[in-house]
């Protein structure tokens, strides 16, 4: 089994089309816009939320993980828990690559997962 974690805050952030004006709506998007991506068989999809966006409901191929504080921290934590299970990690964040790959896994950009980017 694989997961992909998806850092929300860095990914829905990656393009401006106005999602600071309700960053829970956004995160929704997004979760939704990964709902309908094709994904590799076993693969687990995690959206992780902070802030505004927490509280974001999970959908059927999508869990929303609400970090109860930093994001970052808690992808590294979920990256932790995956370690040597074949873990990618979703973020532009070069600080948080380098804390994930410190646990093997694998980091794509926001296009990965949003080509319209």
């Amino acid at each position: 089994m694989s997961v992909l974690i998806v850092d929300g805050a860095n990914v829905v952030g990656s393009v401006p089309d106005g999602w600071w004006r309700d960053r829970r709506a956004a995160a929704e998007r997004l979760r939704d816009l990964l709902a309908r991506r094709e994904r590799a068989e076993g693969e687990d999809v995690v959206l992780v939320v902070e802030g505004a966006a927490r509280g974001v409901e999970s959908v059927p191929g999508v869990r929303v993980d609400s970090a109860p504080g930093s994001g970052d921290d808690r992808i590294v934590e979920l990256a932790a828990s995956y370690a040597g299970r074949g873990c990618t990690v979703v973020t532009a964040d070069r600080e948080l690559r380098a804390r994930v790959r410190a646990y093997g896994a694998q980091c794509v950009g926001p296009r990965a997962v949003r080509p319209e980017n």
